[in-house]
């Protein structure tokens, strides 16, 4: 019933994500942290912290945690306020935390919950602790679990309540440029889509003397009826909003925080790769930064473009943040991220930071003197441009055995050469990834947080991605 994905355990409220599988999953966690105990200098289980955002259920899950890591004599630090998923995993660093716990489905429809697993230092959970994780979980029952009353778990000496988010604000705060923003007299326009990055963002920008007005910010666990995911679609209010109050531009980020989406001066929609990008571009050539770039092979090679321009490498890794991350440790990359929203920078944390990456573009734009379109106008006209389109498609338990079967096993793809387009050489070690000689691909590959077959193509033209991914999508009848 349990099973992690890329971006953590995500499932339905009352299917899945029920109170007894919560429970399962932190005695899980609290086993494993009890039998590390042993290898640790004081010989005691390490600490725990645990945030959590505005879905429903997320705080009163967050408690269920904390009283089954009591019972366990396990020490937590809980963020008891809704709070952006990076507050955590920045805090787990801060207090040299052995986990963290983040009750979240980030940018998953608002029928859904989960949980984000942390590592020390704050980083995603990689495969071999959720695996390792999931198995045990397997094992365990109902009757398996330890947990003590709630108002017990709320007196207990090994419980630390922390209502401050401003040890996270200042850390990004000391990072940013904040003379050049207040000069810069910029005006905001925040979109929280119903979640928990209003307090954050707003706090930052308004230290920096920026002008801040916001939508969407009460709460609201249906997300007022969309996708908490700041897509083109999705941003439709936020778009107006920056026309009508002739704003720099307009930030909007995800559930949780830890991605974004972001309208320009003109009202046009950034895609998360052009944001990336942008961002990477300006570390290199503004800030002076030296080194390479990480991306997930569904993120644009655009990036590329930038690293070579400026004699750097960038390195390409399956979807999921952990490796990302991971790949940033090893290679002490300036900016790592995805085409899905997410993306942090080298000194921050181990994980995507909605709010930090919105603050450092909005740097960015000040720093530049001109407006955010004639910013990304002047990068295209540098490193040229590459266009991306995708689709998302659901499908039955017998489709995907079908799809599985047919693409991953038999490896049956559309004839691309009948569109004009080249191989030049095919991966399948994370779904399937066809590189055209042109500089353009195509990726299909199963989510690993929805149930949906997700195909994304970048070419140097609209017209050729567009023909590409319809040729995918015809060819295996999705719909």
């Amino acid at each position: 019933m349990i099973k992690f994905g890329t971006g953590g355990w995500r499932a339905i409220i009352g299917d899945e994500f029920t109170k007894a599988n919560v429970r399962l999953l932190v005695q899980g966690l609290a086993d494993r942290i009890n039998e590390e105990a042993a290898f640790r200098p004081d010989g005691r289980p390490g600490r725990v912290v645990i945030g959590y955002d505005r879905r429903f259920l997320s705080d009163t899950a967050a408690w269920w945690a904390v009283e089954v890591l009591v019972a366990n004599g396990v020490p937590v630090t809980i963020i008891d306020r809704p709070s952006p998923t990076p507050t955590t995993m920045w805090t787990v660093r801060n207090l040299d935390a052995a986990y963290g716990i983040a009750v979240t489905a980030s940018h998953n429809p608002a029928l859904y919950n989960g949980i984000k697993i942390f590592l020390p230092g704050g980083r995603d959970a990689d495969v071999d602790v959720t695996d390792e994780l999931t198995a045990h979980v397997a094992t365990l029952t109902d009757a398996d679990v330890r947990s003590v009353e709630p108002h017990v778990a709320r007196t207990s000496e090994l419980v630390t309540i922390q209502k401050s988010l401003n040890w996270y604000l200042d850390a990004i705060i000391d990072k940013l440029d904040i003379d050049t923003i207040r000069h810069a007299h910029m005006r905001i326009v925040l979109d929280p889509m119903f979640g928990v990055s209003e307090t954050s963002l707003q706090t930052i920008l308004l230290t920096a003397r920026c002008q801040v007005s916001v939508i969407h910010d009460r709460h609201d666990p249906l997300f007022g009826g969309r996708m908490p995911s700041p897509t083109e679609g999705t941003v439709t209010a936020l778009r107006h909003a920056v026309l009508e109050s002739g704003a720099d531009l307009g930030i909007a980020t995800d559930g949780d925080a830890d991605r974004l989406g972001i309208i320009d001066d003109k009202g046009h929609y950034l895609t998360p790769n052009q944001v990336l990008v942008l961002l990477y571009d300006y570390l290199l050539t503004r800030k002076g930064w030296s080194g390479p770039a990480v991306r997930n092979m569904s993120t644009t090679h655009l990036l590329d473009r930038v690293a070579q321009a400026h004699g750097q490498v960038c390195y390409e890794v399956p979807v999921g943040f952990k490796w990302i991350s991971a790949k940033m440790a090893e290679t002490d990359a300036v900016i790592g991220g995805e085409s899905s929203g997410g993306l942090t920078v080298r000194g921050h944390i181990a994980g995507k930071d909605g709010v930090y990456a919105g603050s450092l573009l909005v740097e960015a734009v000040a720093a530049s003197g001109t407006k955010l379109s004639e910013l990304y106008a002047d990068l295209v006209e540098r490193y040229g441009e590459l266009v991306m389109v995708e689709g998302a498609y659901g499908f039955t338990a017998e489709r995907r055995s079908d799809l599985t079967s047919r693409i991953f096993e038999a490896h049956d793809l559309p004839d691309f050469a009948a569109l004009g387009q080249e191989t030049e050489k095919i991966t399948w070690d994370d779904g399937c990834k066809v590189y055209f000689t042109n500089g353009g691909w195509t990726t299909i590959r199963f989510s690993g947080t929805e149930p949906l077959l997700r195909v994304f193509c970048e070419m140097p033209t609209h017209d050729e991605a567009r023909a590409v991914a319809d040729t995918i999508a015809t060819y295996y009848a999705l719909d």
